[in-house]
């Protein structure tokens, strides 16, 4: 992590010790520049799904930052991108939407932003704008005449996104070939129309703001930055976000407020103290004390990330609710209701209980060939995280309150306790 101890502005230090820095063009620039005044900063978002997921967390929290230090958010909708397909890193072309589903796209991505970020007419309020109002109005030759001499091929297939395509084999088509002069020019009628002088993104964006950056200085000779964080890993190598049963919406009527935060309770011990920082607003000092908590206690630092990231999405309610029902569950109340079934305890602290020799003791299935047949289907679950491996093992990692939720399908579930 770079040292933060000589920056002057309050948003690239926090951007800073809370891990979001990955790259940025000229980082002592946009300090210098944030110290001085506000800056306008801007993340796209291509309409591609009917709700954003927890992947997309980490760059709504940095406008989130931007806001809580004075500056100014835009959050820009991909209405015309959308319609190109970002390629970055991708090993194919992304289906070509209808005008109609990219319309309910973007109603539907629209709603998270009001739960992380002030949306108004104020000086550092976030506005929301489309960039389908000005690319759609351009016309084929006067947008080549207008910025096509500003890219040359040569640079263009130096980029990491385009040389993995290439060097994979895989079709680049020209319609996605143009995805980052869209992209560049996006920047540069964001400095025009609203003194944007901030690009963010993920660091697969990188080549795609280093183009705007570019235009915007021989265009107009504009000083503008690019700042970029880090993708986002478990600890264990996992994409963050992406869970054995599908992606983590941020939108309720796909996620369940209690999905979502047994989505946090179940954070890998190493990610606690690295989630906290990036997704929550808790005090560093704070996450230091709990990030230090060992043994059975660091179930009291999930709990904490589980909370604090429900409440900033869902609200406090809704954070009490699902806490008050993962406790009924696996320490009384509903869960006195549910059968148990114990298992070894040396077994589960040394090579770990074979998922589906639990789930047949529990009596959710006949016998451990049908357990794993249920596994084949997508029906099994520990602690309500789908299971995919038939050879997955229950682990110490996966105690909730000294027990093991286990289920099959909707209605079979059983509680497996260490004895």
């Amino acid at each position: 992590m770079t040292d933060a101890a000589h920056l002057k502005s309050e948003i690239v230090r926090t951007l800073t010790e809370r891990g979001y820095l990955y790259q940025a063009t000229d980082l002592d620039g946009l300090d210098a520049a944030a110290a001085s005044g506000s800056v306008t900063g801007y993340i796209g978002f291509d309409a591609t799904a009917t709700s954003l997921h927890v992947g997309h967390l980490m760059q709504i929290m940095m406008l989130r930052r931007m806001q809580q230090a004075g500056h100014k958010p835009i959050i820009l909708i991909g209405g015309g991108t959308t319609k190109v397909g970002d390629p970055t890193f991708k090993d194919k072309s992304r289906p070509m939407l209808t005008p109609e589903r990219i319309e309910q796209n973007k109603a539907g991505i629209a709603k998270a932003f009001s739960k992380f970020l002030t949306i108004g007419d104020g000086p550092t309020d976030a506005v929301m704008l489309d960039n389908d109002e000005w690319l759609s109005k351009f016309g084929y030759l006067d947008f080549l005449r207008d910025y096509g001499t500003h890219f040359t091929i040569n640079r263009m297939l130096t980029f990491d996104s385009v040389k993995l395509r290439l060097d994979r084999e895989q079709p680049l088509t020209f319609l996605e070939f143009n995805y980052m002069l869209l992209q560049a020019v996006d920047f540069l009628e964001l400095n025009r129309r609203y003194g944007c002088t901030l690009q963010l993104g993920g660091a697969d964006q990188w080549g795609n703001i280093i183009n705007g950056v570019e235009l915007c200085r021989r265009v107009d000779g504009r000083e503008v930055y690019g700042f970029t964080a880090p993708l986002l890993t478990t600890a264990s190598g996992a994409k963050m976000g992406k869970t054995e049963a599908g992606a983590v919406w941020l939108n309720e009527d796909l996620l369940s407020p209690y999905e979502y935060w047994q989505f946090w309770r179940n954070t890998e011990d190493a990610d606690v103290g690295r989630f906290l920082r990036l997704f929550t607003d808790m005090e560093l000092d704070e996450i230091a004390r709990i990030e230090a908590l060992e043994g059975a206690e660091i179930n009291t630092a999930k709990a904490a990330l589980a909370n604090a990231a429900t409440t900033m999405l869902h609200g406090a309610d809704a954070a009490r609710d699902a806490e008050a029902t993962a406790r009924a569950t696996f320490a009384g109340g509903a869960g006195a209701d549910l059968p148990s079934v114990e298992i070894s305890k040396a077994e589960l602290e040394a090579d770990g209980v074979l998922v589906v020799a639990a789930v047949a003791d529990a009596g959710l299935a006949a016998s451990r060939g049908e357990a794993k047949r249920k596994i084949a289907e997508g029906a099994v679950k520990v602690n309500d995280d789908a299971v995919t491996d038939p050879q997955a093992r229950l682990t110490p990692a996966d105690l909730r309150d000294g027990a093991i939720k286990l289920s099959v399908g909707r209605k079979k579930h059983a509680l497996a306790r260490p004895a």
